[in-house]
């Protein structure tokens, strides 16, 4: 299983938020569950100690625990990609200069865990914090500065920012007092973490990491007294720990949910998947002949069964179906298709996909695909063997190719190699994910991203995976990027799906998701498609807003 590390969206609904520091009673917490505790679990294996929240690589970040430390100046979401964000540290911001910068209202009454004031001086230090040192920058923004007056912070930038704005609005904050003290922050473990978080650090181990809730929080106190994160090794021990209830919160795959996890107690055991801006995908080596030939991946588009692929390997909630041609995942992506392409959705047509191929000089010997030079057409797959629901996803696109005489491989490969080779281009074809962002800008640069292209056997890929080369596609994702209106911002939107729609560089299935599983036999509150305030991941931001609404379940 792979977890798409992206940064999170715009949010779903918005809240008035007291202006004043609450110190919350949290009576009622016990009712039910005596300890007052939260248990909550991810399938990442042995942790190691470090608190550090801009670290992907850290075990706050692995397991989702450093929102419940650190809290971020703007609550965004997945769910609702188009809607406003929540208030949080920050009351009130405005962008000006075409999105190059950014002024910031922070939040009064405020206090970090070891009871210093928190401040607008802690947010600037927070932004030039992520300029000065690249290894926290992970989304490399392209800071100008930020200063700050009262309680106001103006942030500036190099370039526009729209596409990037929800990454800048939902930074985290980190107090100027405890940071400033270390040697690197880059690399430097953070042990004990300082944050404005209704939780703090109470224990650490590689396998079990304990929260506390502080006596006082600007809001009122979350119920939960405890939250005590998990480390399962696998899948397999995460499922159970969800099947027997010692795990009540968590973000794993299970191929057979409704027998192994639902089942147990389909009266509490609930799940909730809502897809989100970010897809998967076959990708193409556009380098690889024939391959290069966009209406030969249009016609492979046309026979593949993504209904097929929701239900099998995705076990038919895991990853939602995508089924707008654009590759826009819906209804998050609604918004953003073009009239062009409005209500036009995938449809398997095999004699349609024939009639594209000899239409463009491709022809069949018998039951073999033959391409314009007369060579039978052949293809191989490849995905770590482990992926179990991808390496199940590459079969049915096998069984599917198929039809068209496409000799077809399945490379089940080890991990390591497959990354190694993913990124030097030496693959044929893969299922792979793309980024995700508050418009649908983020997926379609991950496949088509001129300025992200790598030559063959050249190290260090991120996005673009594929080597697809489109001057339109690339020309339009800098306009998107850089519009000064919403007009010129629309056109190369519509120029993008047009692109995608025209070239098919990655035959799109699923789209990413936001989900979770949860238990509601001692909490309740949880979000699920009747009230989508927020995803239901536990290491998203958003995890901190939903344990905000939970409630004793007696």
């Amino acid at each position: 299983m792979r977890l798409r590390r992206t940064a999170a969206l715009v949010a779903a609904l918005t809240i008035t938020l007291s202006g004043v520091a609450a110190c919350g009673s949290g009576s009622g917490a016990d009712a039910g569950n005596a300890a007052g505790v939260l248990n909550i679990g991810m399938p990442n294996g042995p942790q190691t100690e470090n608190h550090n929240p801009f670290l992907p690589s850290s075990s706050a970040a692995s397991l989702g625990y450093k929102w419940m430390i650190f809290e971020p100046l703007v609550m965004t979401s997945q769910v609702k990609p188009t809607e406003e964000g929540k208030p949080w540290l920050a009351t009130e911001w405005a962008w000006s200069d075409n999105f190059r910068k950014l002024e910031l209202t922070i939040r009064d009454g405020v206090q970090w865990a070891d009871g210093k004031p928190m401040t607008a001086n802690d947010v600037a230090y927070t932004y030039n914090l992520l300029k000065a040192t690249p290894a926290l920058n992970i989304n490399a923004i392209p800071f100008g500065g930020a200063t700050a007056t009262g309680n106001k912070v103006t942030v500036t930038f190099t370039s526009s920012q729209f596409v990037n704005q929800v990454d800048i609005l939902s930074s985290i904050v980190v107090p100027e007092h405890i940071w400033s003290k270390l040697k690197d922050p880059g690399t430097d473990t953070l042990k004990d973490p300082i944050g404005t978080g209704p939780y703090k650090l109470k224990t650490f181990t590689p396998q079990t990491v304990t929260l506390t809730r502080r006596d006082t929080y600007w809001q009122d106190l979350p119920q939960p007294k405890e939250l005590r994160y998990t480390s399962y090794n696998d899948n397999n021990a995460q499922t159970t720990a969800l099947a027997n209830g010692s795990s009540e919160w968590a973000f794993t795959f299970i191929s057979n949910y409704k027998a192994v996890y639902v089942d147990k107690d389909p009266q509490h055991h609930k799940l909730w998947f809502p897809g989100t801006l970010a897809i998967h995908g076959l990708f193409f080596n556009t380098e690889h002949k024939p391959f290069d030939d966009p209406a030969l991946r249009r016609a492979m588009s046309m026979v593949v069964d993504r209904k097929d692929i929701f239900n099998q390997g995705e076990a038919g909630y895991f990853y939602p179906q995508v089924t707008s041609v654009t590759g826009i995942p819906t209804p998050a992506g609604d918004a953003f298709i073009s009239d062009e392409f409005k209500g036009k959705n995938y449809a398997l047509d095999v004699e349609g996909a024939k009639k594209e191929l000899t239409s463009n000089g491709y022809r069949f010997d018998g039951d073999t695909l033959l391409d314009k030079t007369g060579k039978p057409v052949k293809i191989t797959l490849s995905n770590p063997a482990g992926w179990s629901d991808y390496i199940t996803d590459l079969e049915i696109l096998k069984d599917n190719f198929s039809q068209l005489g496409i000799d077809v491989t399945v490379d089940k490969a080890n991990t390591d190699a497959w990354t190694t080779n993913i990124d030097t281009g030496e693959f044929e074809a893969a299922m792979h994910w793309t980024n995700g962002g508050a418009t649908p800008f983020d997926l379609y640069q991950s496949m088509m991203d001129g300025t992200l292209y790598k030559a063959r056997g050249e190290a260090g890929t991120n996005g673009n995976w594929g080597r697809f080369r489109n001057d339109k596609a690339t020309a339009a994702l800098d306009s998107y990027a850089n519009a000064a209106d919403d007009t010129t911002r629309t056109e190369a939107m519509a120029e993008l799906q047009r692109t995608f729609v025209e070239q098919m560089p990655v035959i799109v299935t699923s789209a990413a998701n936001a989900g979770g599983e949860y238990s509601t036999k001692r909490w309740v509150g949880w979000p699920d498609e009747n009230n989508q305030y927020a995803p239901a991941q536990p290491t998203l931001l958003n995890s901190l807003d939903v344990v905000l609404h939970l409630k004793p379940a007696a």
